[in-house]
């Protein structure tokens, strides 16, 4: 088997694992806010990712401090939206990321190619149909678009910070450990209770009890999902062009609409998965001979 090839089924499985992510957090979303999951969730990648972390230079550590704070925020948006819609639906409103960062050439001064334009006709297109098939755009949806801008805002702001990185999984360790002290700021200032400490108490027993329960979850997205997809992710884009690894991501959405339908038993019908094709035909024109971005691309999904 050529490298080449042994890194494009890398990356197939590395899209495979991260249309898993959707579904998993998804279940999650039931018994634990939106904060919670991405706290236990990079905590644990944290924990994987020390020795990258303790080893990074001080410069690799700002950037990371830096690229961890927006990506807390793309969390947090896209948890908040799956709360509140369909696995699938998220997933495929979450991946119009990679049509932001063409758009915010264009707040730049850069006028889009026509290949953008096209893509931005085809995913409009594909939104309508999916939700003429899934219901009338709700708060769930807003907030997934939300995520998908601060998404595509990061992966601009990661291209500019890796290039100059001295080593890139010392960034990734940084901003890792960043989105898991925002989450833990952001639960004690805005979710833990500070009443009595009896109330105190009781939300901490519940909280301990759920996370025994759900520990298996968590160890998946922590353990599988972001740390050692990581690695995998890019191990793999080192054996493979830019275009291969944008038609292999482009497909995430899809991956992540099966794994909903056999996790969650979410279905879409005719009319989904043509708003489906369409989405993913816009994200494959809108990246396809683009430039190279295999620093930009590892974000954990």
């Amino acid at each position: 088997m050529t490298q080449p090839l042994r890194g494009i089924l890398a990356l197939v499985l590395v899209v495979l694992v991260w249309g898993t992510t959707f579904p998993a957090m998804k279940d999650l979303t039931a018994t634990f806010s939106p904060v919670w999951i991405i706290l236990v969730r990079f905590a644990v990648a944290t924990l994987l990712l020390s020795p990258f972390l303790w080893r990074a230079r001080r410069a690799d550590l700002a950037a990371g401090l830096l690229l961890g704070l927006v990506l807390f925020f793309c969390y947090l948006f896209q948890v908040e939206g799956l709360a509140l819609t369909s696995s699938n639906r998220n997933a495929f409103i979450t991946g119009l990321n990679v049509l932001v960062v063409p758009l915010l050439g264009v707040l730049g001064g850069r006028w889009p190619e026509r290949r953008i334009v096209l893509a931005l006709v085809l995913a409009l297109a594909g939104l309508a149909a999916l939700c003429w098939d899934g219901g009338a755009w709700g708060r769930g949806d807003t907030l997934a678009l939300l995520g998908a801008f601060c998404f595509g805002a990061y992966v601009k702001l990661m291209e500019s910070r890796t290039r100059r990185a001295h080593r890139l999984l010392g960034v990734t360790a940084a901003q890792i450990a960043t989105v898991a002290a925002c989450a833990a700021l952001w639960l004690l200032v805005g979710e833990a209770p500070h009443g009595t400490s009896a109330e105190a108490a009781l939300y901490w027993r519940h909280i301990g009890a759920s996370l025994a329960g759900y520990w298996p979850n968590f160890a998946y997205l922590g353990v599988v999902c972001t740390a050692a997809i990581i690695s995998l992710q890019a191990w793999g884009q080192a054996r493979t062009s830019a275009n291969e690894a944008a038609v292999i991501y482009a497909f995430e959405p899809g991956a992540a609409a099966f794994f909903g339908f056999l996790w969650l038993g979410e279905a879409m019908s005719g009319r989904g998965w043509l708003g489906a094709a369409l989405l993913i035909s816009g994200m494959i024109i809108s990246q396809w001979n683009s430039e190279g971005r295999p620093a930009a691309a590892l974000a954990p999904e």
